[in-house]
């Protein structure tokens, strides 16, 4: 096991005051300022947010009506005759993450009629629910005849826990309804909630049942209940769920593909379905927030180090392998057979955030910005209406990746990945900013306006930019009275020549051009802690800050251990990364080579993906005799432009 570094130190100081103390739950140190109090303005995040508040939340709602997701809470409550219509077994979950969004949606965009329409579908919902509190509707309808033939036929509850969904079905209720409440301040989707989860702890403990879910969730979703109710039995039961992983006397373990081989504090490797393995991840951080356990955060540090060693894209993607959606060897990143699933991508970035809470680290939110500007956002169409389950990082145009389609589907048999952009999306605003005691954290640039409250006072930050097309960034502070304070300013990875916080891909060049920054025009004293710029003054109303970031077309190279990338190279600015797309290149890719030495330039147009900075120029053809034109496009738009061919990683002779 490796040590941890003594960066971290502080983290056990924090929680030293709870150990041997099972009573008295602490926290996570470092608090993000809820979306209630942060307004995003800029032209990048702002028409990515409201196409899913004007357009995706309504298509999900209305796919979920089509497919009978909506039908299957009312059979279940009696109020309808049939049988369970859809093929999986967590079709439930799709309308509880299409609620979230939506109540994320409610707290910067205040709506009566999606309002309304939300306590319609939570009226729909508690039909479907059992006077007990038991919820999951396929089993409810007929538990011998689940929707997917890989579920085990017990016709018992929790009995085929290891792919009947159940408890992940709760997880995701539970996560959806504590989005509600704070949005709306209403009770209606909580009660379910809350009747579910006194069901849970009724039924799983000490003497009861001691089997953990098959796909985790349930374990975040307890904890944010814990933090709206205070009720701590949930808490306690969050735990248990994962301490009796890998647990042989507890239940027939499920294997490495659900993390389920030996106990979580034992694992060191990011290994299994990779969508479960990061939500897993997220609800052990969670844990040792809370009950200051070192051996959850010995395994979880070990886990991120592994995957930001061996195991991640360059897009940010996590998860090799299409057979069974799972994390590969190590060095194991296809590009052409890449799986990086969106829920994957999305999970991440939940469990990344977390570390950043304990740490204070700028590296957890290095893999954060990589994740949202290529890997997650890629998921989502620009206008809303179709998406990537998969996320490869070449396409032939042959190879249907993407549940058997070679472009964007406008749904799926398995729509978790859509219903979880549209969960995600709305809830960007709390991830700009945070909050310690007297310490305020600018974690990723967008205009922007935050009330930021401090131990005794408030204040607000207004930012302007044009990131991440350009890197200059402008900051107005405007506190309630003059007062000294911390800003910690996040200087991203790529700007300190770090791809990502290993040595798993390195740029071929060093930034020429430092990182610019000063205060009310003049350059300020001030000291770099773990990836952030600390200036600690007295600060005025008006005080201003003015940020450059060394902005230029960057070209990367993968670990030699990497074998799908030897001799390629791929292209970044700033934090975006490139591809080629048929489309824009005579749709001739296999013979596109990208010499270290051809001349290219960045170009803004208005006119194309909903305005992008393209990188062109002239490149030699196959032959070496004339050149070619070359154009690459921002990652996370290809494919909008129809079916075709497209490549990350390219030849670099």
């Amino acid at each position: 096991m490796k040590k941890l570094s003594i960066m971290y130190f502080f983290v056990f100081l924090f929680f030293a005051h709870c150990n041997g103390q099972p009573k008295k739950y602490a926290d996570y140190p470092i608090s993000m300022v809820n979306i209630n109090n942060v307004k995003i303005s800029d032209t990048f995040w702002l028409p990515k947010i409201q196409t899913v508040q004007n357009t995706t939340i309504a298509f999900g709602f209305d796919k979920c009506r089509q497919e009978g997701r909506m039908e299957n809470f009312l059979i279940a409550g009696g109020k309808m005759q049939g049988k369970t219509r859809g093929k999986m077994p967590f079709d439930d979950t799709d309308v509880y993450k299409i609620i979230e969004g939506a109540s994320y949606s409610l707290i910067n965009v205040p709506n009566t009629r999606l309002d309304a329409y939300l306590d319609s579908v939570i009226d729909i919902i508690r039909i479907g629910q059992e006077p007990d509190g038991y919820i999951t509707t396929w089993f409810t309808i007929d538990p011998t005849n689940p929707p997917a033939s890989w579920v085990e036929k017990t016709g018992k509850r929790w009995t085929g826990e290891s792919s009947s969904h159940e408890l992940y079905n709760s997880g995701h209720l539970f996560e959806a309804a504590v989005a509600h409440y704070t949005a709306t301040g209403k009770r209606n989707f909580l009660d379910i909630a809350i009747k579910n989860a006194d069901l849970l702890v009724n039924s799983f403990g000490i003497g009861k049942l001691t089997i953990p879910p098959g796909h985790q969730i349930v374990e975040t979703g307890l904890i944010k209940l814990f933090r709206v109710t205070h009720n701590k039995k949930y808490l306690e039961l969050a735990k248990n769920f994962l301490d009796w992983r890998g647990d042989s006397t507890s239940h027939h373990l499920y294997g490495k593909y659900s993390q389920d081989y030996k106990p979580v504090i034992q694992q060191h490797e990011i290994v299994g379905h990779a969508v479960r393995a990061v939500y897993m991840y997220a609800g052990m951080t969670d844990v040792f927030a809370m009950y200051a356990d070192s051996t959850y955060l010995n395994a979880v540090l070990d886990i991120w180090e592994n995957m930001v060693e061996k195991k991640v894209s360059l897009t940010g993607g996590i998860g090799a392998k299409h057979d069974g959606e799972s994390l590969g060897s190590d060095y194991e990143l296809p590009n052409l057979k890449a799986y990086n699933e969106t829920c994957a991508s999305i999970g991440d970035v939940y469990w990344n955030n977390r570390l950043f809470m304990l740490t204070g680290d700028a590296r957890y939110f290095d893999v954060i910005e990589r994740t949202l500007y290529n890997g997650l956002i890629s998921g989502l169409s620009l206008d809303g209406k179709s998406f990537f389950y998969v996320n490869p990082l070449e396409a032939d145009g042959k190879f249907r990746f993407n549940s058997g389609a070679g472009t964007r589907q406008p749904w799926f048999d398995c729509s978790c990945c859509p219903t979880n952009l549209i969960r995600f999306i709305p809830s960007l605003p709390g991830l700009l900013y945070a909050v310690q005691k007297d310490t305020v954290y600018m974690n990723l640039y967008a205009s922007s306006t935050a009330e930021v409250v401090l131990e005794n006072d408030s204040m607000k930050i207004e930012q302007q930019t044009d990131f991440p097309w350009r890197g200059e960034i402008k900051i107005k502070i405007k506190p309630e009275i003059i007062k000294q304070f911390t800003l910690k300013l996040r200087i991203p990875g790529w700007a300190q020549n770090k791809v990502l916080p290993s040595d798993l891909y390195t740029y071929t060049d060093t930034l020429s051009s430092d990182i610019v920054l000063t205060v009310n025009g003049k350059k300020p004293n001030y000291s770099v802690d773990r990836g952030y710029a600390v200036i600690t003054r007295k600060w005025e109303l008006g005080d201003s800050i003015d940020i450059s970031l060394p902005m230029k077309i960057r070209r990367v190279i993968a670990h030699k251990r990497i074998k799908d990338d030897k001799n390629l190279t791929a292209l970044e600015y700033g934090p975006i990364v490139y591809c080629v797309e048929g489309i824009d290149n005579n749709n001739q890719l296999d013979n596109l080579t990208l010499p270290d030495d051809a001349t290219l330039q960045v170009e803004k147009r208005n006119d194309l993906l909903q305005g992008v900075n393209i990188i062109s120029g002239s490149i030699p053809t196959k032959d070496g005799l004339t050149t070619r034109k070359f154009t690459a496009v921002p990652y996370y738009a290809w494919s909008n432009r129809g079916a075709g061919t497209m490549k990350v990683w390219l030849p670099r002779n």
